[in-house]
């Protein structure tokens, strides 16, 4: 009686090909000249230097990268890494023009922060400090400038 035929089994890329050539420059191992490429899944593609890539054109521009649906947050863009701005620091330059006192707390509480967290946002810290104790000090100037005019003019009146 007669067996079923085996079923055909693709050439193994382990053993030379069949007729015993040399496959050609540029053609997988195992490929018999004229035959269409087969797609290879989940191995790299060995490109020539100075070809394009297969299937893409000079000239062409690459795909753009998927859209994220609305709603959606994307992965994080920037240079840092994913450092972000200390939000102290960003305090406390607004609190400067604010209310400097609370600048100035938030401007030392910001420089610690910045010492192990690695974030972002010294400048502004610094800035932060600065304008708070500039501010402070007008502040204060002022105050004092004010309480000597009341002094001032409250001796003389009495003297009259």
């Amino acid at each position: 009686m007669g067996q079923p035929p085996e079923p055909e089994q693709p050439p193994s890329p382990y053993e030379p090909p069949p007729g015993g050539g040399q496959p050609q420059y540029g053609q997988p191992y195992g490929q018999q000249p004229g035959e269409p490429e087969q797609p290879t899944y989940g191995q790299p593609s060995y490109e020539h230097p100075g070809q394009p890539p297969h299937g893409q054109q000079w000239g062409q521009q690459p795909p753009y990268a998927p859209q994220t649906p609305y709603g959606q947050y994307g992965p994080p863009t920037g240079q840092g890494g994913g450092r972000g701005t200390n939000v102290l620091a960003v305090l406390s330059l607004v609190f400067a023009f604010v209310f400097a006192p609370a600048g100035i707390a938030l401007g030392h509480l910001a420089k610690r922060q910045l010492r192990t967290s690695g974030e972002d946002g010294e400048q502004l810290a610094t800035w932060g400090l600065i304008l708070s104790y500039v501010f402070t000090g007008l502040i204060l100037l002022a105050c004092c400038g004010w309480l000597a005019l009341v002094i001032w003019a409250g001796s003389d009146s009495a003297n009259t």
